[in-house]
């Protein structure tokens, strides 16, 4: 009977397999604060990069970074009707400056220091930064406004899991301003197109490009574009969205200009974030039985080095190769970066090592032993492959491909992730099986359908099978004519539903 590190596995128990191999891999853990999560050393290490790699993108296309308050007035929020509404239940509202001791001693906050306008814990940004464009634009030479923030966000989560849902997230969130509409339009394409790119060549993972109903439309927005992954329990996670928003927050806030014919205008505006939840993605995308499997692209060390020192008098000359070995490879670069390499010197059991970096998802694992630099070979390990495989090159071959072999790694990853989602989308041209497809105990996957149906019909589908249309993908291969499978109408393209996370 073979044996794993992880229990529960992924085919026992989804969900608690998840939360196992974040504890096994020392990525986070909940807070003493309901819904909130430390983020340990580790999982940092992967926003780090992909902190940084996005935020390359985003400045290759024109924008530039910027930071605005934590803290938003309740009155810039109402001033757009649908955004507070979407947003009203997961506000959290500060509405003292001060606490003081009341009569039984404890902390209290003071009544005289209420606050004479409650403040909104930033939620999304898209009404103060709005407030800061409504100063900086005059006129058409002041557009289009190209920023985005890095910051944290809240949002009450009832239901938190790390990293996909928690009340506290971090983010990045790109606000633009423009001078037409057709402009702003094609901002927000790019946007989806940044993170698409991102996403399949960085993390690995295929995603869905499309457009979501005006049910799943982000509060205010005149659309919500989307990328949607499948995870290994063929559930869709929205990794990212971008979002026209028309006119109503220039609006709403007083963004203003004179264009070009000498007339007062609107700008149009646009947002789009990730964020923290790519972690979740990436590791319910690739991760195994054994633990976290990692994309070298953004893992935080592609190469772990493991010395085996069983004897004394071998030890310096070991560990000597093995520094020298790291410090080689730290001068090679994939995909425009060093090399990310650190050598385990702790005084651990070898097997005690190796498994915590399988764990981790680190994806190459290299022994040096005293027979090794007799043979002048090391042994190799690839975290895609299984944990008991190795390969013995010798050391010059395999410092010499190096960098091949991550590139392998991540392009088996994404192959990997592809087939199975490709696996499990399936088109479905009846109620009946639409309905056999998302039953209880049916694992379900990405249904394919024909759809022409209302809002209306959608919560329903949403209540008895806990599925929603996750986007109206782009691309030919939906466009076809058909009849919707619940209302028999006429459709024009096929829409993606799947229940989600």
């Amino acid at each position: 009977m073979s044996t794993t590190a992880i229990t529960p596995t992924r085919a026992e128990d989804f969900p608690e397999w998840y939360q196992q191999i974040i504890r096994a891999a020392d990525l986070a853990e909940n807070s003493e604060v309901r819904g909130c999560m430390v983020i340990k050393p580790w999982g940092y290490g992967l926003w780090e990069n992909i902190q940084r790699q996005l935020d390359r993108m985003f400045k290759d296309t024109g924008h530039r970074n910027a930071y605005f308050p934590l803290f938003i007035p309740l009155s810039y929020l109402e001033k757009e009707a649908a955004h507070v509404e979407g947003f009203a239940k997961e506000c959290a509202v500060v509405t003292h400056h001060r606490l003081e001791a009341g009569p039984d001693g404890r902390l209290r906050p003071a009544p005289s220091a209420q606050l004479g306008e409650p403040l909104v814990v930033r939620p999304t940004s898209e009404t103060i930064i709005g407030a800061a464009y409504a100063r900086w634009v005059q006129s058409y030479r002041d557009l289009p406004i190209l920023i985005n923030q890095w910051a944290n966000v809240v949002r009450w989560e009832m239901r938190p899991r790390l990293f996909l849902r928690t009340a506290e997230f971090l983010w990045q969130e790109g606000h633009t301003a423009h001078e037409t509409r057709e402009e702003a339009i094609e901002e927000t394409e790019k946007m989806l197109g940044v993170y698409e790119q991102f996403v399949r060549e960085h993390l690995a993972i295929p995603v869905l490009t499309g457009e979501k109903t005006a049910n799943e439309r982000f509060p205010g927005a005149d659309s919500t574009l989307c990328i949607e992954a499948m995870v290994q329990d063929r559930k869709a996670i929205q990794a990212g969205t971008s979002h026209f928003l028309g006119q109503n927050f220039a609006k709403a806030a007083g963004i203003e200009f004179t264009g070009r014919d000498g007339t007062r205008q609107h700008a149009w505006t646009t947002s789009w974030g990730v964020s923290t939840r790519l972690i979740g993605t990436l590791l319910m995308a690739h991760s195994d039985d054994d633990g976290v499997v990692l994309p070298p692209r953004v893992a935080p060390t592609q190469i772990v080095i493991l010395p085996v020192t069983p004897k004394p008098e071998s030890r310096d000359a070991v560990l000597a190769a093995a520094h020298a070995l790291a410090a080689t490879l730290r001068q090679q670069r994939a995909w425009d970066e060093r090399l990310t390499v650190e050598v385990d010197t702790r005084d651990l059991p070898g097997g005690t090592k190796n498994w915590e970096w399988i764990k981790k998802g680190v994806p190459v694992r290299v022994e040096i032993g005293p027979r090794d630099l007799e043979k002048g070979t090391v042994a190799v390990a690839r975290r895609d492959a299984g944990v008991k495989e190795k390969a013995f090159p010798t050391m010059v071959d395999f410092t010499a491909g190096a960098v091949a072999l991550l590139e392998e790694i991540q392009a088996n990853l994404l192959a990997r992730a592809t087939a199975f989602r490709d696996a499990h989308m399936v088109r479905i041209d009846s109620e009946a099986d639409f309905r056999a497809f998302f039953a209880d105990q049916a694992p379900g996957g990405f249904a394919l359908v024909h759809w022409a149906g209302t809002s209306d019909d959608e919560n329903r589908l949403r209540e008895e099978l806990k599925v929603t249309i996750r986007c109206v993908p782009f691309g030919d291969a939906f466009a076809e004519q058909g009849t919707c499978l619940l209302t028999g109408r006429p459709s024009a393209r096929r829409v993606v539903f799947a229940r989600s996370y």
